[in-house]
Formats: C-alpha cells, sequence, structure tokens
C-alpha cells in the first residue's frame, strides 16, 4: 500500500434537505438513496459548494507539483484556445472558464507569458458571454502579464477575480454555472496530472491522482442533481461516470491517529489526526489518463 500524510478531509453535506450519518468505520461510505436524492432538483446550499471548492486543489498548487517533478513544460497538454466560437452555450462557457483556470496555473508556474496573454483573452471572451467580466480587470491583468517578475501576481489577482465570479454566480441564483466551473478545474487538474504520469512516475503523483476520487464522488451526485433540468450537466454526469467508474476500483482508507492537545487563543483544543492510505496500481492510472483524456478532449473541440 501507499502511503500519505496527514488528510483532514469531512464529506460536506450535499443538500440542505439531507443530514449526514456517521460512518461505522474507515471502508464505510456514505450513500443517499436515490428516492431521495434525485426527486427533484434540489438548490445546492452555498455550504455545500464552498465545501467542495475548498476541497478542489488549488490550481497554484497542483502546477507546483507538476513543476516540482522537474517534468518539461508542454503546450500539448493545455486546451486549445482556437475554439471559443464552439462554446455557445452558458454551461460549455462556464466549463471552459475552469479548464483555462487551471491551464493558467500551469502557463505561471513555468513563466509562459506569451500564452498567458492568450488566455487571458480567451478567458476574457467567455466571462463576457456570461456577463461576469466585471470581475476581471483585464488592463492590470495584460500589463502584469508583460512581466515575468509579475507572474505570481497575476496569478493571484487571477484567482481572486475567479473567486469573486463564483460567489456573484451562486448569489444571482446560477450556482450551476459555479458548479461548471469547478467541474472544469477540476477535470483538467485530473488531466495534467495523468498526463504527466505518463513521463514520471511516482508514488507521491500516483497518489495525489488517487485523491481526486473525493472530489468526483461528491461532483458526480451534484451533476446527477442539476441534470434533471440542465441537459447538459446529464450528458457531463455520464461521462464523469466513466472516470468513477475507475476510481471505485482505487481504495483510500482512514486511520484514526492519537488525538493531540493544542492550546489556540488561550484555550484547551483537542485535534484528532487522521492518516490515509491509498492504494492504486499502475494499470488503474493508465485506465484513468485514458479515459480523462478521452472526455476533456471531446470538451474542448
Amino acid at each position: 500500500m501507499l502511503k500519505i500524510g496527514l488528510l483532514l478531509f469531512i464529506i460536506p453535506v450535499l443538500f440542505t434537505s439531507c443530514q449526514m450519518c456517521s460512518d461505522s468505520g474507515p471502508d464505510s461510505e456514505f450513500e443517499i438513496p436515490d428516492s431521495v436524492m434525485y426527486a427533484e432538483t434540489l438548490e445546492v446550499s452555498e455550504e455545500v459548494m464552498e465545501g467542495i471548492i475548498s476541497n478542489v486543489s488549488s490550481v497554484i498548487e497542483t502546477s507546483s507539483f507538476i513543476r516540482d517533478l522537474d517534468v518539461p513544460y508542454s503546450n500539448s497538454y493545455l486546451a486549445t484556445t482556437a475554439n471559443l466560437d464552439n462554446y455557445n452555450t452558458n454551461f460549455r462557457r462556464a466549463l471552459m472558464l475552469g479548464i483555462y483556470a487551471a491551464d493558467l496555473g500551469y502557463l505561471n508556474m513555468y513563466n509562459r507569458t506569451t500564452e498567458v496573454l492568450d488566455y487571458l483573452t480567451s478567458i476574457r471572451r467567455l466571462s463576457g458571454g456570461l456577463n461576469v467580466d466585471q470581475f476581471f480587470n483585464f488592463s492590470t491583468l495584460r500589463r502584469l502579464a508583460n512581466s515575468q517578475d509579475n507572474l505570481d501576481s497575476l496569478m493571484f489577482i487571477s484567482m481572486q477575480s475567479f473567486n469573486r465570479m463564483d460567489n456573484y454566480l451562486r448569489e444571482e441564483q446560477r450556482a450551476h454555472l459555479s458548479a461548471a466551473m469547478v467541474a472544469g478545474v477540476w477535470l483538467e487538474g485530473l488531466y495534467l496530472l495523468t498526463q504527466v504520469a505518463q513521463k514520471s512516475s511516482s508514488d507521491e503523483l500516483f497518489d495525489r491522482i488517487a485523491e481526486q476520487k473525493i472530489i468526483l464522488d461528491e461532483l458526480v451526485i451534484i451533476f446527477k442533481n442539476y441534470g434533471n433540468v440542465h441537459p447538459e450537466f446529464d450528458e457531463l454526469y455520464e461521462e464523469l461516470a466513466e472516470i468513477k467508474q475507475i476510481f471505485d476500483e482505487v481504495s483510500i482508507t482512514y486511520e484514526h491517529g492519537e488525538p493531540e492537545a493544542v492550546e489556540k487563543d488561550g484555550k484547551l483544543m483537542i485535534i484528532q489526526k487522521e492518516r490515509s492510505i491509498v492504494n492504486i496500481t499502475e494499470e488503474q492510472v493508465n485506465d484513468l489518463t485514458e479515459t480523462t483524456e478521452k472526455i476533456r478532449n471531446k470538451l474542448i473541440l
């Protein structure tokens, strides 16, 4: 078994009307009966979306992890920006905004100034189509992109803009588009990790890929929910289910460690430490690579 470091993870309550039962053991899985989940389309609570967004690895963190593997930069990993006219629905625009956000993080880590400008232009067009371009100060972003010394500031401001856009979409009762954007970030992140795994295999990289199972389990439930009224979500749900089938064979178990007493703000706190143990095979990684590449490439055409 491959072991990874401490992982503190809480599966959020998926809908405001559902209560989560406690696990009976480390191998227990949380399930909601179909009759409860899918009888009608439910509004996904703000707490749920915030939980999922926080669980999606930061695009900066993922890109930094890839760079630190000493894998050379490759523009073949990036989604093309040549097909923007094909993204002519709000769902496709939101999904591609997420994909481009992940690619922007990758470009930033490798200091690819010229390509960054291209992706910023594409992000501007897509966000304009969603009427959320007011959250991007493109003149500032373009100025920062023209200097490699400012790329860290560029990425910070870009991520701030995406976060404000996400909050706005949820406030405007368009949370389904926020979910699509998050799915785009997650899918492109998995694609980048699995592509790199073909060049640089390591236990740490395999562990990082396996951990994506946790987020996918949440995304497919939310997409199934939205699919009742948004057919595009239903279609992507079916495709994500293909990836989930492979992840279902990946084992992640949790072992409780000894509780630790710490002082915070003059108060005693007890922290329950937990260690995750991952078991993923090279064959499973190869299957994930092939399936993720097929689905992702279909979406960006």
